[in-house]
């Protein structure tokens, strides 16, 4: 009975993760007027998906790490009390958030469960040293990181977008006549490179010219940017859920993985309205070209600490890249930043408090 308690309180976390974090990477499309919600949500939570399936290859260090090993003693990592502890905590924090349309780190909130629970069950046995080292260290850095990337990727492809059609790059062919001699005459493809306002690039009898559609290619690129911050989502945060299940000895890493992605793609295709409001409109004014800017930053980080075991958040590295966009264009909403900033701080305590309250009835 105590399993299949644990099977759906972490399916509820599961669930709240989706509805607060599937929309992150594709609010910039939102925002920038690409695709309709609907439209960014469909494509948000098939992206994630396959991150959550890629997830049981590429990401068992992340597995690892949110079972508590270091944090606490190995014997309380698979203790049914301590890991329902862990969930609940963690779901009922994100649920809140999520209900309030704010973006806060499904991360954040399991490692104040782990903490909470931790302290509440053995408190003498929690190991703050490694929580900080391991986790809190890459969480705290990563915003900042993807605010300054922003700050200097954003300017360049906005530029590049603005560029008008008609100096667009492109590729001119012409045949041309080649004398090798008095009765010996050839003809070959000359190739030029330039942009639509070159006089080689201009149209005439016998020259191609093939137009690259900077603005086309760009916007193209906005759709695949989205669905990789998704899939780099979906890579980074099913394991750690997972992770709660596996530890509790019922069910195996493929079928957590996959129980997990299932419960992340109805809280998200559900419930995700409301913060993807807030990442979409509330934050700052943005473009097409500074929505795929920030993309771009964020699928580059968030794939990349996936590849590594480090547990960054998602939230924190496209809410960062958003700050950014906001900083270099003077559009932000700064009540709207502060409240954003006030729930990231108050994630880990309010999870670790819930937590805390758990383990104690349940030890």
């Amino acid at each position: 009975m105590s399993l299949i308690l644990l099977a759906v309180v972490t399916l509820m976390l599961a669930a709240a993760n989706g509805a607060n974090d599937n929309i992150k990477g594709a609010a910039t499309l939102v925002g920038s007027g690409v695709i309709s919600q609907r439209s960014a949500i469909a494509l948000a939570t098939l992206a994630t998906g396959a991150g959550g399936v890629a997830s049981i290859f590429l990401a068992n260090g992340l597995l690892l790490a949110f079972t508590g090993k270091g944090i606490v003693p190995q014997e309380i990592t698979t203790s049914i009390p301590f890991l329902l502890a862990v969930a609940g905590g963690a779901a009922m924090t994100i649920w809140l958030a999520t209900w309030s349309g704010m973006p806060v780190s499904t991360t954040h909130a399991l490692l104040g469960g782990l903490l909470g629970a931790g302290v509440a069950i053995v408190p003498e046995g929690v190991v703050l040293a490694v929580l900080a080292k391991t986790m809190l260290l890459p969480l705290l850095v990563s915003p900042l990181v993807a605010l300054a990337l922003a700050l200097v990727l954003v300017p360049a492809i906005r530029r590049l977008r603005a560029m008008p059609t008609n100096a667009n790059p492109c590729v001119c062919s012409e045949a041309e006549l080649v004398v090798a001699g008095p009765a010996v005459a050839t003809t070959r493809n000359a190739i030029t490179v330039g942009n639509l306002q070159d006089p080689a690039c201009q149209r005439a009898p016998g020259r191609v010219v093939t137009a690259l559609p900077v603005r086309l290619w760009l916007d193209k690129t906005h759709l695949v940017s989205a669905a990789a911050v998704s899939f780099a989502r979906g890579l980074n945060d099913t394991p750690k859920i997972a992770a709660l299940m596996v530890a509790g000895g019922s069910i195996g890493v493929g079928l957590a993985s996959m129980t997990v992605v299932t419960a992340m793609a109805a809280g998200g295709l559900l419930a995700s309205r409301r913060v993807s409001e807030t990442l979409a409109h509330k934050v700052t004014r943005m473009d097409a070209g500074e929505g795929l800017g920030a993309n771009l930053v964020t699928a580059a980080l968030v794939m990349g600490a996936s590849r590594f075991g480090l547990p960054v958040s998602t939230t924190h590295v496209s809410t960062g890249a958003l700050f950014g966009i906001a900083a270099g264009n003077g559009s932000g909403r700064t009540k709207v930043i502060r409240q954003i900033l006030l729930a990231w701080c108050i994630t880990l305590p309010v999870a670790s408090g819930l937590a805390f309250g758990m383990g104690l009835i349940l030890r």
